[in-house]
């Protein structure tokens, strides 16, 4: 059975291991927490459009016809 884990990188700075337990987890600090949402607030970070479904593409193409 694989070891859970309880800790990994800072996704911001990619520098220290965080602990799951840390406060500011996942990120090592306050600072790196306020640079990820700084990046979302600025559109740095994205959301893909949703993939559609070929049988969706398919079902649509009938109706059509």
């Amino acid at each position: 059975m694989p070891k859970s884990r309880t800790h990994l990188k800072c996704p911001t700075c990619k520098k220290h291991i965080v602990k799951s337990t840390d406060p500011d987890f996942p990120f090592c600090s306050d600072r790196c927490r306020i640079i990820d949402l700084g990046k979302w607030a600025s559109g740095g970070y994205v959301i893909s459009e949703p993939l559609q479904d070929t049988e969706d593409l398919v079902r649509d193409d009938e109706r059509e016809n």
